[in-house]
């Protein structure tokens, strides 16, 4: 048998030995990809997935990274949810509503007076899925945390609405079924499309106007286009970030530990910080530029618009059955608590 000279030896032993006490040190990291559908570089982006990205990654001491594809890059908006179902994405945010009909009992919190501020809505539908209402819903992922836009509120190009009747014959985009619903009752005509969609569309005259929160219409620029702002709370846009379970289960126990805390109501919370203060500066921009406003107070009891919003909300709550109702006084009963 040949023998290696001593020297050449020593060396390869040496270079064995060396690559044994750095190898724990070169251990590969694992690499979580996020799909939002939020703008690249928008305060939603930068402020919360970019935020929860670094903190994953700080905390793990570097044995998680995390990959931010936000604009639908990796997956469509009404593909999101499922992507995560998949695997595409290790984790995907998005709205409920763009995968319609799957997240029913989720969206009753959407109903018209459930709440008034993101923070009201997010602290109300977090707790809601904290205690059990409707985690069948998302059986098929590991949600991290649940929130919501704050009120949507009316926009258009052209003219003031200032009653129900004001609809009729106008092409709004609607965020959710539900209140497509309304509009159609109202004389409108529903056009569906996600939030990336909508400027262009309203650019090319494809709707009159829309049906949005304040932090949409700054993110999505169209305080550019709609100049007419009617403030009667029609929805509140429920929102999910969620993770794949087969990504999560295939964590350690430890960095399993990581995503839960970085899951929850603490982070639902946070979420709605960011979206409360971009509601703040959406208004101030539409104020700035000189826009008109009629503000709908107690909208519920308005005599004009009070009946439209009842009916969308008893119509919804009789479709879905006896469990969206349960869910529906259980948010109302959390509306005290979670204004606090």
């Amino acid at each position: 048998m040949n023998k290696l000279p001593t020297h050449l030896a020593k060396a390869t032993l040496f270079g064995v030995f060396a690559v044994s006490i750095a190898a724990p040190d070169v251990e590969a990291s694992t690499t979580l990809r996020v799909a939002h559908v939020w703008p690249g570089g928008s305060m939603i982006d930068r402020e919360l997935f970019q935020a929860w990205a670094e903190s994953v990654e700080e905390a793990s001491d570097g044995q998680l990274t995390v990959e931010v594809f936000p604009s639908q890059t990796l997956a469509k908006s009404a593909q999101t949810y499922e992507s995560a179902v998949s695997g595409i994405a290790d984790i995907g945010a998005s709205a409920q509503g763009y995968t319609a009909g799957r997240f029913p009992l989720t969206q009753v919190v959407e109903l018209p007076g459930v709440s008034s501020s993101a923070r009201q809505g997010a602290c109300i539908l977090q707790s809601l899925y904290d205690q059990g209402y409707f985690e069948q819903e998302y059986a098929d992922t590991r949600p991290l945390f649940l929130f919501t836009t704050g009120p949507g509120y009316l926009h258009t190009k052209d003219q003031l609405i200032e009653t129900p009747a004001d609809l009729e014959g106008l092409r709004l985009r609607r965020p959710t079924p539900v209140v497509g619903d309304m509009f159609e009752r109202l004389g409108a005509q529903a056009v569906g499309m996600p939030a990336p969609d909508v400027f262009t569309s309203m650019q090319r005259g494809v709707v009159d106007g829309l049906s949005f929160n304040w932090e949409g219409m700054k993110t999505f620029r169209l305080n550019e286009l709609a100049q007419y702002h009617t403030e009667v709370p029609l929805y509140d846009l429920s929102l999910f970030a969620t993770m794949s379970q087969r990504s999560y289960d295939s964590l350690p126990a430890d960095l399993q530990q990581v995503i839960d805390d970085h899951s929850g109501l603490e982070w639902s919370l946070r979420a709605a910080e960011v979206y409360d203060e971009m509601i703040r500066q959406g208004r101030e921009e539409a104020v700035e530029a000189g826009h008109e406003f009629v503000v709908i107070e107690d909208a519920l009891e308005d005599p004009e618009w009070g009946p439209a919003l009842q009916q969308t909300i008893d119509d919804y709550l009789e479709e879905v059955g006896d469990s969206a109702n349960d869910i529906y006084k259980a948010a109302i009963d959390l509306q005290q608590s979670c204004s606090a």
